[in-house]
């Protein structure tokens, strides 16, 4: 004597697995895909971009540039004027030491700047508030 309901349950259980395995060669596909693109070179922009500094002189002005001051930190006859250009860079609208920062991190691909200037803002923000006091 055969159960009724025991055939519905089996469909219902072979359903799900089948519906499992086809999910998975989806995913197993999309990777294939997406690692065919890398092979091909149809990179990121960020991949794009390192590619393209490397025959670029654009680092190695920052880095020279970056360095006069650590330099001049050193040598006691320069070290007023270092920190005069400081405070100079200082004084500078929020917007372009902004830019500035902006620049230096997507010449170098460090994207933490991003964070680190949106705190940055927010402390500004917060000290004119007290000075408004």
């Amino acid at each position: 004597m055969a159960i009724p309901f025991i055939g519905p349950i089996i469909e219902a259980i072979g359903g799900l697995g089948s519906q499992w395995l086809k999910n998975r060669g989806e995913v197993a596909q999309a990777k294939h895909e997406r690692k065919v693109v890398v092979i091909k070179g149809e990179q990121s922009w960020e991949e794009q971009a390192m590619k393209n500094a490397q025959s670029s002189w654009k680092d190695e002005w920052l880095t020279l540039l970056f360095s006069i001051p650590l330099i001049g930190s050193f040598i006691p006859s320069a070290v007023p004027h270092v920190q005069a250009g400081f405070a100079a860079l200082e004084g500078m609208p929020n917007w372009y030491q902004y830019t500035l920062s902006v620049i230096v991190a997507a010449s170098f691909g460090v994207r933490s700047v991003i964070g680190w200037n949106k705190q940055k803002a927010a402390d500004a923000a917060v000290q004119k508030k007290l000075e408004k006091k």
